[in-house]
């Protein structure tokens, strides 16, 4: 090799995988696939996607291997790489009127925040982009390379409201560059953030009407209510959206489904699961999300939880041990979990003890679970005597058992002297955390 390039560097190694075997570990570089330089993790996924290739890597003493691999089809290489390029992210141009990281208070996680606006996340992990800062060059890219499914924040079609919510005069190309992302073929999931006064009412209608146009390129468009913080020194006076006017939004949404419906066999426009409480309604059934498109989105969340949930509980035994535990929620949810509660109540054995949790560090606005921190929980908590609670995944980072505030897991079960079990996102899991019984198929970690 001529040159050497930046590279990528290894954050973690699956053990047991090709990578692991070949001795590669975190904080090695790769280099370079089959002699062509790694520009970003785009090139990386490309140029490995194959059964058979070369890497060139550098280690900590800077020696360069050469790692020939052979793999079975469908087998993972096992790495996963500290960042999308040697450069960084690209990061957000706009200065949007609702931006969360903007209502940040100091002293949270590091990653919250980075502004990003890549479209190499949107693609590998999922994060919605504004195509405001798109190059020529990177669309030219997306569309050689057939760069798909994309995340795309809307939020308005219209160039002058975008540009008004956004603050970027660049967000008024949106309409000519979704086209174009159309006619290359490539999978669009939208999102409209919700703003009142702003980009609701008809310019809802033509945003939704103008996107549905676009099915099959466009395969889901999610409607989420702005999110406001107490942090909102300096920044345009924005308010949340009243029950009667979500109850109104949902009707609309439902006309939109039903068309869409007969029109492209799917329902295409999903609303959040805040607007469903906010609005005070049940969350609609499963087969409303189609294949739940959006759900990492908040969009359907509640109603796949419930389902899993009815799956799980119809399995449990007749008895189940002595158990008391803690359970941990958001405000806005906890309607839903009271009545999930209350169908344990057939179990005189079981104690389940619901604590809604006011979110005192964003504000009481902030209604969600997977907002709250550590700080609050522990003011809120009484001592728990050594008792079992549970902590939903959705209030830590993904890779660490540490809260928005930096507290840690271990922190918060000191504070309050509880025993804490962390449950994912999902019906079964709650079941088995709260009963103590491993479900056929299932396990407790």
């Amino acid at each position: 090799m001529k040159t050497v390039p930046k590279g990528l560097v290894v954050a973690e190694i699956q053990p047991g995988s090709i990578a692991e075997e070949m001795e590669i570990v975190p904080g090695d570089r790769i280099l370079a696939v089959n002699e062509q330089e790694l520009e970003d993790i785009i090139d990386f996924q490309y140029l490995t996607a194959d059964e058979e290739f070369t890497l060139w890597v550098e280690k900590e003493n800077n020696e360069v291997w050469e790692l020939e691999i052979e793999r079975d089809p469908g087998e993972e290489l096992g790495l996963e790489v500290k960042a999308v390029s040697a450069d960084g992210l690209k990061l957000c141009k706009n200065n949007c009127l609702f931006c969360f990281v903007a209502q940040m208070p100091k002293g949270m996680r590091e990653s919250l925040y980075d502004k990003d606006d890549d479209y190499r996340l949107s693609l590998t992990q999922g994060s919605f982009i504004t195509l405001s800062n798109l190059s020529e060059t990177e669309f030219e890219r997306i569309e050689r390379l057939h760069l798909s499914p994309l995340y795309i924040s809307v939020h308005a079609w219209r160039s002058e409201e975008r540009v008004r919510l956004m603050k970027n005069p660049k967000a008024g190309d949106l309409s000519a560059q979704l086209n174009r992302l159309a006619a290359a073929g490539i999978t669009i999931h939208a999102q409209i953030v919700l703003v009142p006064g702003y980009n609701d009412g008809d310019v809802l209608k033509e945003t939704v009407s103008e996107l549905g146009k676009l099915y099959p390129a466009v395969q889901s468009i999610a409607v989420v209510p702005v999110g406001l913080t107490r942090y909102r020194e300096g920044l345009p006076q924005l308010r949340g959206f009243t029950t009667a006017e979500s109850q109104q939004i949902l009707e609309q949404g439902q006309c939109w489904q039903a068309k869409f419906l007969e029109i492209t066999g799917r329902r295409l426009v999903y609303f959040s699961d805040e607007f469903y409480a906010q609005a005070g309604w049940d969350f609609s059934g499963v087969e409303v999300y189609d294949d739940f498109p959006q759900l990492e989105n908040g969009v359907g969340m509640a109603s796949k939880f419930r389902a899993e949930f009815e799956e799980a509980f119809r399995s449990l035994p007749k008895d189940l041990p002595e158990r008391r535990v803690h359970i941990l929620t958001g405000t806005s949810a906890t309607p839903f979990f009271r009545k999930i509660i209350q169908r344990f109540e057939k179990y005189a054995s079981l104690h389940l003890i619901l604590h809604t949790l006011e979110n005192r560090f964003f504000g009481t606005t902030v209604t969600v679970a997977g907002l709250l921190t550590a700080q609050d929980i522990a003011e809120q908590l009484p001592d728990l005597n050594g008792e079992l609670f549970l902590v939903p995944s959705v209030m830590l980072k993904s890779d660490e058992d540490i809260f928005l505030d930096n507290q840690s897991v271990t922190w918060l079960a000191e504070k309050v002297h509880g025993v804490p079990l962390i449950v994912e996102n999902h019906g079964a899991a709650f079941v088995q955390a709260v009963t103590g019984v491993v479900l056929e198929g299932e396990t407790i970690e």
